[in-house]
């Protein structure tokens, strides 16, 4: 495993160093994963035989046909869902109220040992499910949401808290089911110090767009006088918002708008209510680092043209090919000065990487 894991890693430095090379960024810092068990989220299908079932994933032979998989045992995933995956298995095959249709089981895991367990099925879930549930979620002490077409049963919370480290600190954060979280809780608090270390330290303010529940905003908001972070997505606002409070943090404020919205407000094109209702002065902030996590697709043209006008900003990004192209216009006002890669996703091909740009 040890020599496989440094190969696939050696190659995915290899490719982002020549990938890169035209920008000449500085010597690509290297953040490893663990080899196993690094993994808090999973999925899988349940598949059905005649006297069993089991848990199921899929792959494609060479003519393009579907083969299922048998997992018996998922070491890429927390040691927590391990240790979970047979005893809930057991529990769906005593019990046809648990496993009767079950279509899959989703995992969500945390380095604190909270875990939520989402059941997805094929038919309608009647009164006598939640009784079975429950009894099934204090017996494992998990929390379990139960789903099918149109149906939501929240047992407890829809809701883990994880506890992230970030050099002497730790930072609770809500991460809700079905939203996005960083699936790789362990290069996630390395990425995080990394942020913070490049950040240094500012008595300006901070802008970060794409905040997400918060990840960044958080540790990163000691490095400055202020911070503005924006999210479109109301769970995600809402997550941030109770993140913020409870880890009692008094320098960030959350607007709910989108990279191009927030664009738009900053440059005086447009007025929205969310801001005011929020409490939000634009005209108050004296940023001098905006911070980006965007999504794959990588950041449109006017926003890019926003990033521009900032003295630093920190860009961390999970499709290379998208942050290269990103770059074609912010290495015509600015320079890599730092330039990582973290290693969320082993053993394929996907790789997340970070680079800290200054105005030449």
């Amino acid at each position: 495993m040890t020599s496989s894991y440094q190969q696939q890693l050696d190659a995915k430095v290899e490719r982002i160093s020549a990938q890169f090379a035209e920008y000449q960024p500085p010597a690509l810092e290297v953040f490893e994963s663990p080899e196993q068990y690094y993994r808090m989220r999973a999925e899988f299908r349940i598949w059905h035989t005649e006297d069993d079932l089991f848990y199921a994933m899929f792959e494609r032979d060479e003519n393009n046909n579907k083969r299922v998989i048998r997992i018996n045992e998922f070491p890429v995933a927390d040691r927590s869902i391990n240790d979970l995956m047979p005893q809930l298995l057991e529990a769906f095959k005593a019990d046809a109220t648990l496993g009767h249709r079950l279509f899959e089981v989703h995992f969500l895991a945390t380095l604190k040992g909270e875990v939520l367990v989402s059941l997805i099925y094929h038919r309608k879930l009647d009164e006598s499910w939640e009784p079975a549930a429950k009894a099934l979620a204090e017996k494992l002490k998990i929390k379990l949401i139960g789903r099918s077409r149109g149906q939501k049963f929240v047992l407890s919370d829809e809701f883990v808290v994880e506890e992230l480290s970030v050099f002497d600190r730790k930072y609770q954060y809500k991460q809700i089911e079905s939203s996005f979280t960083q699936p790789n809780a362990q290069v996630c608090q390395k990425m995080l110090e990394w942020a913070c270390n490049v950040a240094q330290q500012s008595d300006k303010d901070l802008l970060e767009l794409y905040c997400g529940n918060g990840n960044f905003t958080l540790p990163l908001s000691t490095r400055f006088r202020r911070a503005l972070a924006t999210e479109l997505a109301k769970s995600s606002v809402y997550a941030a918002e109770w993140n913020i409070e409870q880890n009692g943090i008094d320098n960030i404020q959350v607007a709910r708008l989108s990279a191009e919205e927030f664009t738009q407000a900053f440059n005086g094109d447009r007025t929205f209510r969310r801001l005011q209702e929020a409490n939000i002065d634009l005209s108050t902030y004296d940023f001098d680092t905006v911070f980006v996590d965007p999504p794959r697709a990588g950041i449109d043209d006017e926003t890019l043209k926003l990033l521009q006008r900032f003295e630093r900003i920190i860009y961390i990004s999970c499709n290379p090919d998208t942050l290269h192209d990103n770059l074609k216009q912010l290495s015509q006002t600015h320079k890599i000065t730092k330039f990582a890669l973290f290693d969320q996703f082993p053993y394929t091909h996907h790789v997340e990487s970070g680079v800290l740009l200054e105005k030449r």
